[in-house]
């Protein structure tokens, strides 16, 4: 099983869409789906994502935006446009200038 390609880290904020699509990259990747089949919408834990998959994501998330998360990230924001909205805003407020 090959893993997604991750992105180099670096100091801008990735699109919205961007991070959408990288998120239901890991995802599908974990839960064994194709892409297409996750729906940004639906809670994660539907697809099959358990704890130890939401904790690796959120080191995944850490590791491609260099981004303290906690590591409830998943479960307190339990979708992908939940959890990249959190993730934006996060990356917002620890922004310099406090933008995206």
């Amino acid at each position: 099983m090959n893993s997604p390609e991750s992105a180099p880290s670096d100091t801008s904020a990735p699109s919205d869409t961007d991070l959408r699509t990288w998120l239901r990259a890991r995802v599908a990747h974990y839960v064994q789906l194709d892409v297409a089949d996750i729906d940004t919408t639906v809670a994660l834990t539907t697809y099959g994502l358990d704890s130890v998959y939401a904790l690796v994501l959120c080191g995944d998330i850490e590791d491609h935006l260099g981004l303290a998360l906690e590591p409830t990230v998943a479960w307190d924001h339990p979708t992908i446009d939940a959890l990249a909205r959190h993730v934006k805003e996060t990356l917002a407020q620890a922004s310099p200038s406090g933008e995206s």
